[in-house]
């Protein structure tokens, strides 16, 4: 089952927001086959039935790019991931528009100095390209939080347009957290290590996994119908299938939802 929205999980509204919405850049398209190998030819005859809006015209793979809000009562508005940033960030290079948050936020009636704690993540630049803006901090009174293995997996690439035009910034303002493992936000809501995708990926896991935003452990309704097809640009693809597999069960035993930012639809039951 896909949906639009969610209901409230423990009290806690999650508000998808669209970042962006368009085509893999054709620099990184490659056939769906090489893409998602362990895919065969009837899983995505499949998908394209049950799933037209992935797809264009010519076959190819439409994103969307969601970021989400968290309304938690009596607590502190999260946001999860920032999206593809202006035509200057890091994903300016490939995305294949910019992104709109400010935009997609303004309509749930907040502005950027209503987030109190922005969790990415991880650092490819359609997550993390949006946390700053022309070298300051987009949401100015929030603390952002990234793993610590992720930090230490851009630092060992020079030059890398995120650890430069992101994290930099961030270090300098002083409002980056790095987070060792698991941490608890509230009572409901736990940043939750899911490594593969990026050895230091991260999900937010909502009321012990009601509700899961789960950053790219999920990229494509394929994974939903077979968890074990990979994916050509997961870092390490044998340990984000086997995170994938151990996410989505958990999920199903507590008969919850996934929010990823790249469906079709924002939220979906396993």
């Amino acid at each position: 089952m896909y949906a639009f929205s969610a209901e409230p999980v423990a009290g806690i509204r999650v508000v998808p927001l669209c970042d962006a919405i368009g085509p893999m850049h054709e620099s990184m398209r490659q056939p769906l086959l090489e893409t998602f190998p362990g895919s065969t030819p009837e899983m995505w005859e499949r998908i394209r039935a049950e799933q037209p809006e992935a797809f264009g015209p010519d076959g190819e793979w439409v994103l969307r790019f969601y970021c989400f809000v968290l309304d938690v009562p009596g607590g502190p508005t999260v946001l999860v991931d920032t999206g593809l940033g202006d035509r200057h960030s890091p994903a300016a290079s490939w995305a294949p528009v910019p992104g709109r948050l400010e935009e997609a936020l303004s309509s749930t009636e907040l502005s950027p100095a209503d987030i109190d704690v922005v969790v990415l993540t991880h650092l490819h630049s359609d997550h993390a390209s949006g946390a700053v803006v022309k070298g300051e901090p987009a949401f100015p009174n929030a603390r952002y939080m990234v793993q610590q293995r992720e930090l230490d997996w851009i630092a060992a690439s020079p030059g890398n347009p995120v650890g430069e035009q992101t994290i930099r910034p961030l270090r300098e303002a002083g409002c980056l957290d790095a987070v060792e493992g698991r941490s608890r936000l509230t009572p409901d809501v736990e940043i939750f290590p899911t490594p593969g995708h990026t050895p230091g990926h991260q999900s937010v896991v909502i009321d012990d996994h009601r509700l899961v935003v789960a950053g790219d452990v999920v990229l494509h309704p394929i994974h939903l119908a077979d968890h074990t097809v990979q994916y050509v640009h997961d870092e390490d693809p044998a340990t984000a299938a086997v995170t994938r597999a151990a996410l989505l069960d958990r999920i199903r035993e507590r008969d919850g939802l996934i929010a990823a930012p790249h469906l079709p639809v924002p939220f979906a039951r396993p």
